[in-house]
């Protein structure tokens, strides 16, 4: 009969997780690892040491490596956000993103990668979907997560879709607190649910959200709701395949080892990302699993395990090039909004950085439009024209992603001594609202690739594509 531990995929944060803990957990036969950041070499080393220590003759690597590798690996590419391809309306360019993220992913040991995020970014208050979601439009947001996924099959690695029944239309990070959904079935049914219900048959996998939606379950969080989980995914919405709680350490939920049953009881496959692995399997330990529960698991672990295989196998090797990928994604998604002033060469241009919290650096930015001759000094007391830089974007465990009052007042105050003013949006667009800019230009990213191209839209060398994929 299968170990219990199977059941369970305890994270690794390079830097933090001490890898004698990752090899001893391996070791103990869990089902796999999800692997937070590091570099392509340390985690091609890692994954290659966790299968040699495991006794299973599979198990899955899996990461959120939802906008390409770069969101957690510093030597990688960081590609366009959903967002961004949601304003290029681009299934060629959705397509792409999947195969290059999947073809870098393989190439590292990581066989799974937890995307696409489908949830609407019909919330301007959410802390957490933002610019992961590729739009408001339902139908818009089916017709691109598909690409994307046949993307990443295509490429050789299984995906995710999440965060089921939809994360969208909340306010509050379930890492920190519960979320909850206030609308009604029939609304679910038209918005939040719809792309699960049309993606499903090209699912390999779905993540439960840690999220109270009272509409199907008014007591039970989804992740560990055998209403939602059980009766509606996979009874009335007919889902046969893998199904993943989201990370158990998130807050949303209390106790991990009482959430665990209950997640099991109502229909998941794996614990994903327990605070304590080693804790929690002991305890699974402890438990009475009836022999049809564990047989069935066990059957859905060899099948997702299965099709890894086979698309690795099976996968295409088109060569590909992430750098020249983004450069196309970017002229087609940077979206104007308003009016943007004429920049005269050699004009002195002074800029306000907001919302850095990462500490993205701006140099290729700022080094493209030194490269046409002008001149760029931070913003002091008057400006004839300032760039308004924003660069906040969703952070687990946040809790925010908007101006906060002396972000809101700063702005104020420099606008208020400038002639002109535009506002570049590299991250959270629904902040622009808040901003009357002379004229908006929204990048939905922060990589390199995309800095450069807003500083040559600036300089008049393409005209902005996008079309907004949300409402402001």
């Amino acid at each position: 009969m299968m170990n219990v531990a199977r059941m369970v995929f305890p994270g690794f944060w390079f830097g933090k997780t001490p890898e004698e803990e990752a090899l001893k957990l391996a070791n103990l036969g869990v089902g796999g690892f999800c692997l937070y950041g590091g570099t392509k070499t340390a985690v091609a080393t890692l994954t290659r040491k966790l299968r040699a220590a495991s006794p299973l003759p599979r198990i899955l690597i899996a990461a959120d490596y939802e906008d390409g590798l770069g969101r957690w690996l510093p030597d990688a590419d960081l590609l366009p956000s959903n967002l961004a391809i949601g304003a290029t309306g681009s299934e060629e360019l959705a397509f792409e993103k999947g195969y290059i993220t999947a073809r870098e992913a393989i190439s590292l040991g990581v066989d799974w990668v937890f995307a696409p995020v489908v949830d609407l970014a019909n919330n301007s208050n959410n802390p957490i979907v933002n610019t992961r979601s590729f739009g408001e439009n339902p139908l818009e947001v089916v017709r691109l997560a598909k690409a994307f996924m046949q993307g990443l099959n295509q490429g050789g690695a299984l995906n995710c879709l999440k965060h089921f029944p939809g994360h969208g239309n909340t306010m509050t990070d379930s890492h920190m607190a519960m979320p909850v959904v206030t609308e009604t079935p029939t609304l679910l049914r038209n918005t939040s649910l719809l792309p699960f219900q049309k993606l499903l048959p090209i699912a390999n996998s779905v993540m439960i959200g840690h999220l109270l939606v009272p509409a199907l379950d008014d007591t039970n969080p989804a992740s560990l709701s055998k209403t939602i989980v059980h009766d509606l995914l996979q009874q009335k919405m007919g889902f046969g395949r893998c199904v993943c709680t989201d990370a158990l350490l998130m807050k949303a939920i209390g106790n991990e080892k009482e959430a665990a049953l209950r997640a099991l009881d109502a229909g998941a496959h794996i614990l994903l990302v327990p605070e304590k692995p080693s804790e929690l399997i002991q305890f699974l330990q402890t438990q009475i699993f009836s022999d049809e529960m564990l047989k069935h698991i066990e059957q859905i672990l060899n099948e997702l395990c299965a099709q890894a295989d086979e698309l690795i196998i099976s996968a295409k090797k088109t060569p590909f090039s992430s750098q020249e990928f983004s450069t196309r994604a970017a002229l087609k998604a940077i979206t104007q909004q308003g009016f943007i002033p004429a920049i005269d060469p050699g004009e002195t241009i002074h800029f306000l950085e907001i919302g850095n919290d990462e500490n993205i650096s701006s140099v290729p930015f700022f080094d493209t439009l030194r490269a046409y001759g002008m001149v760029t000094e931070p913003f002091e007391k008057e400006a004839d024209l300032l760039l308004i830089l924003f660069w906040r974007r969703y952070k687990p465990f946040s809790g925010k992603i908007g101006l906060t009052p002396e972000e809101t007042q700063l702005v104020t105050n420099a606008m208020r001594h400038s002639q002109r003013t535009i506002l570049l949006c590299f991250a959270n667009p629904w902040m622009a609202s808040d901003i009357p800019a002379d004229g908006k230009l929204f990048a939905f990213s922060p990589s390199p690739v995309f800095q450069q191209a807003v500083a040559e839209c600036l300089m008049n060398k393409f005209e902005p594509k996008g079309t907004l994929p949300i409402t402001l």
